[in-house]
């Protein structure tokens, strides 16, 4: 008998398995013939209002918009031109999707899925900072490529990755799991497809006045459900995807930013209102 979807067994098993990826990959398998073909060289972010960008937010988008003078493309979407996106790109059902997300995060996690379905590209957050000297390498191809984590249940804190990613590194208090920061595919990618597909059908399964939790719902839960099954059910996930052992040699998050005391914070926000106040 397999395990229920939300059982503790499953996630046990999605750990285990993304564990095991996290930590034996070493040697890329052979590329997939649909992801020969470079990755679009643009930079995706989001900012809920543009009118009213935080100054220091606003530095860490910048260390990203200045690739455009190397030859890449800098886009930034706010909730409004995110939205025009999705209704044009995706259609009615997708754009009352994203209106269910009652959060900028959340808005942020499912539009990233949508843009990179239709478009391709480097989705990065809007509080990452680029410290490095060159991304070209990240568009090589068109995997997906995704940053690995892990959190310690015990502590209560995450796990460095110069601890997690040893061979064979564990203790039963470790759970792993996929970032959504950053995300990078060509467009139409397999597993970009089944992550939008699913946080789309949670959204719609929510209840008028369901407020549904956002981490499993749009954000690195569903993204990591999402790798899990398209692994299992197909048999393998190695030649589609690329695991960013080292994107912290190509961003880091800054802490403290002004938003991250306020309801701008997911975590201070998570299924609860979240009353914009002009922010």
């Amino acid at each position: 008998m397999q395990p229920e979807p939300d059982s503790p067994e499953h996630h046990r098993q999605r750990s285990e398995f993304i564990r095991n990826l996290v930590q034996s990959q070493f040697d890329q398998q052979p590329l997939n013939d649909r992801h020969v073909q470079g990755t679009p060289r643009t930079v995706v972010q989001f900012w809920h209002n543009q009118r009213q960008l935080p100054e220091d937010v606003k530095e860490c988008i910048a260390s990203w918009a200045s690739w455009e003078t190397k030859g890449f493309r800098h886009r930034l979407f706010d909730e409004r031109s995110a939205k025009a996106f999705i209704g044009h790109s995706l259609g009615a059902r997708h754009e009352h999707a994203f209106e269910r997300c009652y959060h900028p995060a959340m808005q942020a996690d499912y539009f990233r899925l949508c843009y990179l379905l239709v478009e391709g590209g480097l989705y990065v957050d809007a509080d990452d900072v680029c410290v490095c000297t060159d991304i070209g390498c990240l568009f090589d191809d068109g995997r997906l490529k995704v940053q690995p984590l892990c959190y310690d249940i015990n502590s209560g804190t995450m796990v460095s990755p110069s601890v997690f990613l040893r061979v064979d590194a564990y203790a039963s208090s470790w759970i792993f799991y996929f970032n959504n920061n950053p995300l990078i595919a060509s467009r139409g990618h397999p597993i970009i497809e089944n992550a939008l597909s699913r946080a789309t059908g949670l959204l719609e399964l929510a209840g008028k006045d369901e407020l549904p939790e956002i981490q499993t719902t749009t954000g690195p839960g569903n993204l990591s459900k999402s790798i899990f099954d398209f692994g299992t059910t197909l048999g393998g996930v190695e030649s589609d995807l690329m695991i960013l052992r080292d994107w912290d040699s190509f961003a880091v998050s800054r802490w403290p930013l002004s938003y991250r005391n306020d309801a701008r914070n997911w975590r201070l926000s998570n299924q609860q209102k979240f009353y914009r106040n002009g922010v």
